[in-house]
């Protein structure tokens, strides 16, 4: 069916653009107007490197900054993720070409220590290899070299330069250049070659060009003579040792071509396809759908087969006249609904986990339809955070329905900690790690308006649509068991190895993350590596798979445990699924070890910090599916057995 669906939208595909994203179109100089313009404006990003958590804004390595900035708004996605987009001097006419134009001179002196610090800056972030990130028409300006096997990989950035140890290694992106030979050197890449592609107009229904491709090539020049610029010669060195006056040349050459064979809605494609990580996707989904199948098969054996037998069993018995002894799950049907320790606890974090769950799946849902693409800067964070501030009303009344259901009667602190808990958890650590970036100067540190309006959002509108659903919540009446519960607790026997808590929960962790870690990798990489993550028709179906493994592997231990007559389920089932997050946390240590390259104990200390957050709510929103899966369950196979 949603096969058909797709095929009955597909001719409607091209008739809307996404909010913010309507293509401009360019003619050149003296025709502009019905609509387009002939000025190409160049913005430029925050300054990132693989080595360092800590982003830069671009005008803090002291490179030509435009006479008049101008800076676009920033939605809140952007601000959170350190985006800082300004206006710069490279400006270009609609097919104007340029040769080797000068954009500034930046004259440093040893004797001013501005200067000094200035240029220190510049060379640690060569050291680094920090990168720039260039806007033409809200599309990434491209760095393509050759990779492997012959392959092409579109870089959305470019270093800023190289540094030569003096072991005479150097980075693999700089050695397109075999003149960066002088050890203990830095080259700085003050040139860039730009070829900015356009599909023409003529043939189609719109006016003027519109931008389909921005690549460049970073080049390095020692300009000797600052009237008569050639853009030849040797490459620009920056020595060790800063001893005398130097002056930087920043200077670029643009060229335009026409591509009509590159439709303006798939510019993006080419970037996207220089990825070459889709094989390695179906595998993650085949390697997940295995696991699925398995899971689906015993618990298929354990409800058609063993469950069913059971249930005919007892049931067989209790019709008997000749009194038997009860065994197996049945046994423990007077204590399997009598409520858990720390129910107050358990049921702020269902809370929160239903909060959290809502919030990723439309989050997901609407990535799928393609409203928070790429293009879209910041619009999957944005999305996520609002729609976690106005999912307070599930999230009380949740909690309140089961802190109820519990027999709690502190009702007024299980909305408290509902409404505070979690969040200020995530708050606190948010805060601590944004200290460190104000500290550091780098771009990532939200500025304190924003702080106060994250603090407005949460205390203004989340808190109190967390107090109307528990409201509602408590008015309810409290979830009715399909048996009574004795007064006096039944003893647990002995347990096996096997059927002790701390080995079925560590167990029950193991298969929801074997479907998820592949996924997880390319996940980190973008946050971390500054790639590009555009698969969430992928990751939207490993979500769903992961909440099929999360149900099954804790009903699956949950029977075990109950034919062992141990019926403290409630926590076991929430922890089950939820050890889920310290796999998660071993693997990005893993992560961090072997396949960063992260120096510095700031970044460090960052990286641990956000990646605790990612735990936090990875732990709340698998342990809340494995409770409700097994709680379900539970409630299920004892209202149909014949109880005295």
């Amino acid at each position: 069916a949603r096969i058909l669906l797709l095929l009955l939208l597909a001719p409607l595909a091209r008739a809307f653009y996404l909010p913010g994203l309507a293509p401009v179109s360019f003619c050149e100089p003296g025709k502009e107007g019905d609509g387009c313009k002939s000025l190409i404006e160049l913005f430029v990003n925050r300054l990132d490197s693989v080595e360092s958590v800590l982003p830069y804004e671009y005008d803090a390595f002291d490179f030509c900054q435009d006479k008049e900035e101008k800076r676009p708004s920033e939605n809140l996605g952007q601000v959170l993720f350190g985006e800082r987009i300004a206006s710069s001097p490279y400006k270009f006419k609609f097919n104007k070409p340029e040769t080797c134009k000068r954009v500034c001179i930046k004259s440093y002196d040893p004797e001013n220590a501005s200067d000094r610090n200035k240029l220190e800056f510049l060379k640690k972030g060569m050291q680094l290899n920090y990168q720039h990130h260039w806007i033409i028409d809200n599309m990434p300006v491209t760095w393509c070299y050759d990779v492997e096997d012959g392959q092409k990989y579109c870089n959305p950035g470019f270093p800023i330069g190289c540094y030569v140890t003096p072991a005479g290694r150097v980075k693999d992106a700089c050695i397109i250049n075999a003149e960066f030979n002088k050890k203990s050197t830095f080259y700085l890449f003050n040139h860039v070659d730009i070829t900015i592609m356009y599909h023409s107009g003529k043939d189609e229904s719109w006016p003027g060009a519109r931008l389909v491709m921005a690549k460049l090539e970073p080049k390095s020049y020692k300009h000797t003579d600052k009237d008569n610029l050639n853009c030849q010669g040797p490459p620009m060195e920056i020595p060790r040792d800063f001893t005398s006056k130097l002056d930087l040349i920043y200077t670029y050459s643009v060229t335009f071509e026409e591509k009509n064979k590159i439709r303006w809605a798939s510019r993006w494609d080419y970037i996207l396809e220089s990825m070459p990580h889709t094989n390695i996707q179906w595998f993650s989904i085949m390697n997940s759908l295995v696991i699925v199948l398995f899971l689906s098969g015993m618990v298929a054996m354990i409800i058609l087969r063993t469950l069913h037998k059971d249930i005919a069993r007892y049931n067989q018995i209790d019709s008997s006249e000749d009194a038997q002894e009860e065994f197996g799950w049945k046994l423990v049907h007077g204590d399997v609904f009598r409520p858990p320790r720390k129910g107050m606890l358990l049921s702020v974090f269902l809370g929160q986990g239903t909060q959290i769950f809502i919030m990723t799946f439309i989050t997901l849902f609407l990535a799928c339809l393609g409203f928070l693409s790429p293009a879209n800067r910041g619009a999957l964070m944005t999305c996520a955070v609002v729609l976690w501030v106005l999912l307070g009303t599930p999230a009380g009344y949740v909690s309140a329905r089961m802190y109820k259901t519990f027999r709690g009667e502190k009702w007024k602190t299980n909305v408290l900690l509902t409404a505070l808990l979690c969040p200020g958890i995530v708050f606190a650590d948010f805060f601590i790690m944004n200290l460190i970036l104000w500290v550091k100067g780098s771009s990532a540190a939200i500025p304190f308006g924003t702080l106060v309006a994250i603090l407005a959002m949460w205390f203004g509108i989340s808190v109190p649509l967390t107090f109307v659903g528990a409201y509602f919540g408590f008015k309810e009446k409290p979830i009715e068991h399909p048996v009574r519960t004795n007064q006096i607790p039944r003893q647990i026997p002995e347990q096996s190895f096997f059927t002790k808590p701390l080995p079925g929960i560590i167990m029950g962790g193991i298969l929801p993350f074997g479907c998820i870690f592949i996924q997880l990798f390319f996940i980190l990489n973008s946050i971390w590596s500054h790639q590009m993550y555009y698969m969430f028709g992928f990751l939207f179906l490993v979500f769903i798979i992961l909440l099929i493994t999360c149900s099954e592997a804790t009903v699956l231990l949950c029977y075990f445990h109950l034919c062992a007559e141990d019926y403290h389920w409630w926590w076991r089932s929430f922890l089950t699924s939820s050890f889920t997050a310290v796999y998660l946390f071993i693997y990005a240590i893993h992560y961090f070890f072997s396949k960063l390259q992260i120096t510095g104990n700031a970044s460090t200390i960052l990286y641990f910090g956000y990646t605790m957050i990612m735990v936090l709510i990875f732990f709340l929103f698998t342990g809340t599916i494995g409770f409700f899966a097994c709680f379900w369950f539970v409630s299920k196979i004892y209202s149909v057995v014949k109880v005295d």
